[in-house]
């Protein structure tokens, strides 16, 4: 037996042959496709359990996740998208056979078709698309104060906030909600606080204040709020059952990790608070794609950090498969990248003594190989080519092998701005979550108890004024009187004309006596 059957086998013995699973590519051997049955196929039971596709620019990685993203999308299972730099749209358009990718495909006896998937387009900002949003109330005062970076005190006065808002039935929807509560508790609302649930330092609210103020100069208070998206819509099967491509268009959010983070980390719990237990259920329910996942760890706390770990590690219990897209394997926390059981390493490229030991660190990531020197061929794969190694059906890594990747379906290059609005204008989920809505909330509810105890403080205001007039003209009224009474009786002009009067009636009397 020769090297290439040798080796053919080999590959063969290690990858899916039986059962659901999709194929990536042919093997390649000392840089030539081997062909035959020697493919690299992935079984749909394993693809819940994460992965990793890497490699520098220009590689061919948004093909790749293309090419992942049809081959789900053809079995039925939903795939969700970030869109960083906005190369993927073109995933609901039908491609193009060309020359080259039919000899490609020759080369790996794969057959090729053209096709279109049924795509989603959404957004987190300002952009056209599928607004998904979430409130405030969702996060809960744990993750609330993680996303913030707080310390343990000001945690605890965020949770005094959400305690103090479900007991007073105020809804806490988006950060102006939250930051009116904040407002109040230190202004207003001091002392009812105080006597229900202990003091506030207003150093801790004001600390939290910038917190939320540097979130919203990120652009989060377009996030925060209703209508909330409803994860079940990610789910969606055409009536074709393909799988719906949901893409979040993230292309005005680079510089915004913060927002980023804060979007990733609230999808990724509700998914995981509102997906039942899968077990060992044969398939994947969603698969999500996260392109230059760096951006989520970059800025990320270690609190934030250790959140994304831990969801990482539980969620493909869900049935939910992550696969995080960088340049470098080490832009991937160790405790990220240690549960990442497919990866995808598209070629490195060594300009400098720092490259080359970056290589060689990432080479040890990936299984032993008699076949290859992992350090030496990462470096002379082409574009469209890439190691892969996964978990088999046992969880066991199987072996390492260079691809040439079969090229996607679909057209490779974005969709044009009359054919977004077109798919957006024939969207259901856009009529149903494109409309603003702000009703009553912790916002209005505390304007309108501050409003009315500024209006009953100056009503008692207003009464006790009248009534200080009245107890002021009242105890004047008695001095008025007596002082009128004594002058009276000490004016000479008045002591005559009494004198005179007395004087005339005494005579009358007198008269009358004499004349009986």
């Amino acid at each position: 037996m020769s090297k290439a059957e040798e080796f053919s086998q080999h590959i063969i013995n290690g990858y899916a042959t039986k059962g659901d699973f999709i194929t990536l590519g042919g093997a390649m051997l000392d840089g030539v496709p081997v062909g035959g049955n020697a493919q690299v196929n992935i079984a749909l039971k394993t693809l819940n359990r994460h992965g990793l596709i890497a490699g520098a620019t220009g590689t061919g990685k948004t093909k790749t996740i293309q090419v992942l993203s049809e081959q789900l999308s053809k079995n039925g299972i939903p795939v969700l998208m970030m869109d960083i730099k906005g190369d993927f749209s073109g995933i609901a358009m039908p491609g193009i056979e060309q020359p080259f990718i039919t000899e490609r495909h020759g080369k790996i006896n794969l057959p090729y078709e053209i096709k279109s998937f049924p795509v989603e387009l959404m957004t987190i900002s300002k952009q056209n698309g599928v607004r998904l949003r979430a409130t405030v109330s969702e996060f809960g005062p744990v993750l609330f104060s993680r996303i913030l970076d707080l310390n343990d005190t000001q945690g605890g006065v965020v949770a005094v906030i959400f305690k103090y808002c479900d007991d007073h039935h105020l809804p806490l929807l988006d950060l102006k909600d939250f930051k009116k509560v904040l407002q109040y508790i230190t202004d207003e609302g001091k002392a009812e606080i105080e006597k229900e649930y202990g003091r506030i330092s207003t150093a801790s609210t004001g600390s939290i204040l910038r917190k939320i103020i540097e979130l919203e100069q990120q652009g989060a208070d377009v996030f925060f709020g209703e209508l909330s998206f409803d994860i079940d819509d990610l789910m969606r099967i055409d009536k074709n059952g393909n799988g719906y491509v949901n893409i979040i268009r993230l292309t005005d959010i680079q510089d915004k990790p913060k927002l980023f983070s804060t979007f990733m980390l609230s999808l990724l719990a509700e998914i995981y608070s509102t997906m039942p237990e899968q077990g060992d259920a044969g398939r994947p329910e969603l698969v999500i794609f996260i392109d230059e996942a760096h951006l989520i760890f970059d800025q990320a706390s270690k609190a934030l950090q250790d959140q994304i770990e831990t969801i990482v590690k539980l969620i493909r219990s869900k049935g939910i498969g992550i696969y995080f897209i960088t340049q470098n394997p080490q832009d991937i926390p160790a405790g990220v990248l240690s549960q990442l059981g497919l990866k995808i390493q598209h070629a490195l490229r060594a300009f400098t003594a720092n490259d080359r030991k970056a290589i060689k660190m990432t080479s040890e990531n990936y299984p032993l190989s008699d076949y290859y020197k992992t350090d030496e061929v990462i470096t002379q794969l082409g574009i469209g080519e890439a190691f892969v190694t996964a978990l088999n059906e046992k969880g066991i890594p199987t072996p390492l092998v260079a691809t040439m990747l079969r090229a996607p379906m679909s057209r490779m290059d974005v969709l044009t701005s009359q054919e977004i609005d077109s798919l957006i204008s024939e969207s259901k989920l856009a009529k149903k979550y494109n409309e603003e809505i702000d009703r009553e909330s912790a916002f209005e509810l505390l304007d309108k108890k501050i409003t009315a105890a500024e209006e009953q403080a100056a009503k008692k205001a207003e009464e006790v004024a009248k009534q200080k007039e009245a107890d002021r003209q009242a105890k004047q009224a008695p001095t008025r009187t007596t002082s009128t009474r004594r002058s009276t009786a000490q004016n000479p002009v008045v002591k005559v004309l009494t004198s005179a009067t007395f004087i005339r009636g005494a005579l009358g009397v007198l008269s009358k006596m004499f004349k009986k």
